[in-house]
């Protein structure tokens, strides 16, 4: 296992409805770290979402679970390698439920200085924003 890696923490509602959302949009379910109660989802060697239900969840704290269907709790911002890649994960993020959140004028902003992204909002109400940016060193 790498030195750092980033394991997001999400509650789901329904966590095998959660786990075939994931597989569908191509990211891989970790066996070792996943039981009835938690399912990892590795996105890539150093990113995983650890899905946790809901009840398991508040485990981890004591505050109120927040209602991510009815408002945002964070948005996961995911560095991709082309604009077509973004368009590729956001498809198949579609086709597997969830739903996109447009916002032309972000998008015309992002433009101007080089970035393209879109926004889906998984069937918890999760925010993930993929994005490509032309930056130097690309």
């Amino acid at each position: 296992m790498p030195s750092k890696m980033i394991f997001i923490n999400l509650p789901v509602a329904d966590l095998g409805r959660s786990k075939n959302f994931y597989e569908a949009i191509g990211w891989k379910v970790n066996q070792d770290f996943t039981d009835e109660n938690a399912a990892c989802i590795v996105i890539d060697d150093n990113i995983c979402a650890m899905l946790l239900t809901r009840d398991f969840f508040t485990t981890f704290s004591k505050r109120p679970i927040a209602d991510t269907v009815a408002t945002v709790g964070g948005a996961f911002a995911l560095s991709l390698a082309s604009a077509r890649e973004v368009d590729i994960l956001t498809e198949a993020a579609l086709a597997a439920g969830a739903t996109e959140e447009l916002n032309e004028d972000r998008r015309a902003e992002e433009a101007q200085v080089g970035m393209f992204g879109r926004t889906f909002i998984d069937p918890d109400g999760h925010q993930w924003e993929p994005f490509w940016m032309d930056y130097p060193g690309n």
